[in-house]
């Protein structure tokens, strides 16, 4: 835009709103997800977990 404008175009706002790429009306940038999950009680926590907590690799 800046090197249209430097050229000597005329640029008018309606027309950048064409071309902006925050107008997504029609899509939805974040997708659409299932909130059932969000009603759903976990589980008690278990301080006693079997975790292993060795490391993965020998570090050297």
């Amino acid at each position: 835009m800046r090197q249209l404008l430097e050229e000597g175009w005329e640029i008018d706002p309606e027309d950048l709103a064409h071309i902006s790429p925050y107008l997504t009306e029609h899509i939805n940038r974040f997708g659409e997800y299932s909130t059932y999950e969000l009603g759903i009680q976990p589980e008690a926590y278990d301080p006693k977990l079997d975790v292993d907590f060795t490391p993965l690799r020998s570090r050297t």
